[in-house]
């Protein structure tokens, strides 16, 4: 399929774990990206077209917070849509990445199942 994914994710275990369940979901691997922290993944987002941001919440550099704001504020970029995966309870913030334009919140740990079918639900990925 021709979407691009992008996981930005300060822990390599967990991307490379997220990255797994991705290419059981059907998406090939060269169309999955990985960034350190929200400044690694708009740098990547300013060379590389990206559908579908997996994103963690607590980064160091720039956190994912941070990283919607300005995602947001970039015209060639803003209509990534970006699913949160976090371990972040503070219902305060998890409102405002939904105001920021958070598609979907998916808590860590959490299920392959779940992963997979958030990925499948928002790349419209056919198993």
């Amino acid at each position: 399929m021709s979407c691009n994914l992008l996981i930005v994710d300060d822990s390599p275990i967990l991307r490379s774990a997220i990255k797994k369940v991705v290419k059981l979901a059907g998406l090939e691997e060269d169309r999955i990206f990985e960034a350190g922290n929200g400044k690694e993944a708009l740098e990547l987002m300013s060379t590389v077209w990206v559908d579908l941001v997996l994103l963690d919440l607590n980064m160091p550099v720039m956190n994912g917070e941070e990283f919607a704001v300005e995602l947001r504020k970039q015209d060639d970029i803003k209509d990534a849509a970006v699913v949160v995966v976090s371990t972040e309870s503070n219902q305060d913030r998890l409102d405002r990445m939904k105001e920021l334009g958070a598609i979907e919140f998916l808590r860590k740990p959490f299920e392959p199942e779940d992963l997979r079918k958030i990925i499948v639900t928002n790349l419209g990925v056919k198993l």
